[in-house]
């Protein structure tokens, strides 16, 4: 299938980029079995590679099949560790007797990729998306993206809504962002990892942040939400979208540091930022999270879990922007060092 080929594509240009990065130490004998989020799959797929390769008798093997599906093995003990951009929810954390420590891993932006000809350059207001989700703008030629894209010639195209076929923690913060700056959303199809899309919009659907990529660049007039990596590698357009301040917004590092900055950690690892402050943020940031038990019975597998964390806060860290993906602050890091710990 093509979005399997963007997903490899993807691994392969990080591949690249990070060639001979790391350092062989001894490790233990033991293999360590992760699924999950798609929306940090390149990342973490790189991650562990590069960690594996440091470490000779450590090997981690990640699988990205969605947050719900990761969070779904994880309950079930299929897995070692499991990955959500939604994080997991009370219910959930209470279905794992051993006790669940969520760590933030990384960091990213939910972009508005589109497949408009010639059209590398779009602005869209904060009551003009929504309403697209919504199915109450339906043409690329509304006035109301017209008034806010003086001299660009948008086409009497319908537009096409790609958005995800599976449980998807980018959905859920992509719906929850939605539902926070606007009312028709929330009291309509509200937020979760998979939400009832309301019957007006003209839908596609497709697996994971790979396939939804893929769609929108195999269909003209589409627009759908990703992850800013993927829109990078794959040379898709991303909207500038209006935030709370009212200035348009470009994705990308300094945007979404700006929306980070003022996000305080609580001890439970669970923060959203829905709607951030700030002329410059881009609206739409989110930590993503990686999740563990509390109490493993194998203590090789937690201390080789222990050493694998630190290595993404501290080598994994360094490549975080370029592959598409923010940088967590000094502070967090230091915040998810300390939390590791209760791993055993």
């Amino acid at each position: 299938m093509k979005y399997k080929n963007v997903f490899k594509a993807a691994i392969l240009a990080l591949s690249v980029i990070f060639a001979g990065t790391g350092s062989v130490f001894a490790g233990d004998q033991v293999r360590l079995t992760g699924s999950g989020a798609s929306f940090p799959a390149p990342l973490y797929t790189t991650w562990f590679k590069m960690f594996s390769r440091a470490n000779p008798g450590i090997q981690v093997n990640y699988q990205s099949k969605g947050s719900g599906a990761g969070i779904r093995d994880f309950i079930n003990h299929t897995v070692d560790f499991a990955a959500s951009d939604a994080a997991m929810n009370d219910r959930e954390i209470a279905q794992v007797k051993e006790g669940v420590q969520l760590l933030p891993m990384t960091a990213g932006e939910i972009v508005l990729s589109y497949n408009l000809k010639g059209i590398k350059a779009l602005n869209l207001p904060r009551n003009v998306y929504p309403a697209i989700f919504l199915g109450k703008i339906k043409k690329w030629n509304d006035p109301a993206i017209m008034a806010a894209n003086p001299g660009v010639k948008l086409p009497d195209r319908e537009i096409t809504v790609v958005v995800r076929a599976d449980s998807s923690g980018t959905t859920f913060v992509f719906t929850k962002h939605l539902a926070t700056i606007c009312r028709d959303f929330k009291d309509g199809p509200g937020f979760g990892k998979t939400i009832n899309w309301p019957a007006g919009v003209k839908i596609v659907k497709s697996p994971k942040n790979d396939g939804v990529t893929a769609t929108i660049k195999q269909t003209p007039g589409a627009i759908g939400y990703i992850e800013y990596g993927f829109a990078r590698m794959t040379g898709l357009p991303m909207a500038s979208l209006q935030n709370r301040e009212g200035k348009f917004v470009a994705p990308g590092l300094a945007s979404g540091q700006a929306a980070l900055a003022n996000a305080e950690i609580p001890p439970d690892m669970r923060v959203w930022l829905s709607d951030p402050a700030g002329k410059k943020s881009y609206p739409i940031a989110t930590y993503t999270w990686m999740l563990f038990y509390k109490k493993y019975h194998n203590p090789q597998k937690a201390q080789a879990l222990r050493k694998m964390i630190n290595f993404c806060l501290d080598e994994g860290q360094k490549l975080s922007d370029r592959a598409g993906y923010i940088p967590l602050p000094d502070n967090v890091v230091e915040i998810v060092h300390r939390a590791s710990a209760n791993i055993k």
